[in-house]
C-alpha cells in the first residue's frame, strides 16, 4: 500500500498537475454559471423555483464538469504516455506494471470522487448563502432533511462517478488517441445529464450502478493485461 501511494505522489509530481488549482477554478466557474442562471430572471415558475431543483442543477453541471475533467486526467497520465512511447521508459523501471497503471487509475477516481462530493457542498452552499443574503429567488424552506437528502445525493454521485469517468480509458486505449478519450467523457457525462421528457438516465440507481461497475471493470482490465500488452 506504501508503494502504491509513493507511485500516486511520484506520477503527480512527474506530470505537474495542479489538480487544486484546476478544480478551484472549475468550482469558481460552476458558481458563476449557477449563480447566473438562478438569480438573473426571478421567477417562481422558472426550471431553478426550488432549492430541490437548485440543488438538481448543481448535481448535473458538477458531474458534467469534473468527468470531462477525468477524461482529460486519463489522458494525461495513460494516453499520452502511450501516444509518445514515454510508457517504454516507465516499464522500464523495477516497478511491476500493474502497480503504475493503478496508481494513474486510482488518481483519477479518487479525483473525480473527492472533487463531485466537495464541489456539490461547495457549490449548493454558495447558492443558499447568496440566495439568503443578497436576492431572495429560490423558494421554499432549506431544512435539515432537504440538506441530509442532498448530501447523500452528493455521495452517491461521487461514487458512481469515480467508476463511471474511467470508461473513457476503453475508448482512448483503443486508438491510443487524446481527443477519442476526451469525446467519449464528453458524450458520457451529457447522456446521463440530459433530460428525455421528466426522464434523466443520470438520476437512475440502476444506471449509475451499471456503468460505474462497467468503469471498474474497465479499469481492472486494463491493469490485468498491462504485463502482457504490446506498448508500441
Amino acid at each position: 500500500m506504501k508503494s502504491l501511494l509513493k507511485l500516486i505522489r511520484l506520477e503527480l509530481r512527474k506530470n505537474r498537475i495542479s489538480l487544486f488549482k484546476g478544480s478551484l477554478i472549475a468550482v469558481l466557474a460552476i458558481i458563476l454559471f449557477m449563480l447566473l442562471l438562478v438569480f438573473t430572471e426571478i421567477d417562481d415558475t422558472g426550471d431553478f423555483a426550488t432549492y430541490a431543483d437548485v440543488f438538481d442543477g448543481v448535481h448535473i453541471f458538477v458531474k458534467v464538469v469534473f468527468m470531462v475533467f477525468g477524461s482529460v486526467l486519463i489522458s494525461k497520465l495513460v494516453i499520452d504516455e502511450y501516444k509518445n512511447n514515454t510508457i517504454d521508459l516507465l516499464f522500464m523501471y523495477p516497478i511491476p506494471r500493474k502497480k503504475l497503471m493503478a496508481a494513474k487509475l486510482l488518481i483519477v477516481s479518487l479525483f473525480m470522487l473527492v472533487t463531485i462530493f466537495v464541489s456539490n457542498v461547495v457549490v449548493g452552499a454558495a447558492m443558499a448563502l447568496f440566495n439568503h443574503y443578497f436576492v431572495e429567488a429560490i423558494s421554499g424552506e432549506l431544512t435539515t432533511g432537504l440538506i441530509g437528502e442532498q448530501l447523500t445525493i452528493s455521495l452517491s454521485d461521487a461514487v458512481y462517478s469515480a467508476g463511471i469517468g474511467l470508461i473513457p480509458l476503453f475508448f482512448g486505449m483503443r486508438k491510443k488517441s487524446v481527443p477519442v478519450t476526451i469525446v467519449s467523457g464528453v458524450l458520457i457525462a451529457g447522456v446521463l445529464s440530459s433530460n428525455f421528457g421528466s426522464f434523466r438516465l443520470g438520476n437512475q440507481v440502476g444506471v449509475s450502478l451499471f456503468l460505474g461497475l462497467a468503469g471498474v471493470a474497465v479499469a481492472y482490465l486494463s491493469i490485468r493485461k498491462i504485463e502482457t500488452q504490446d506498448v508500441g
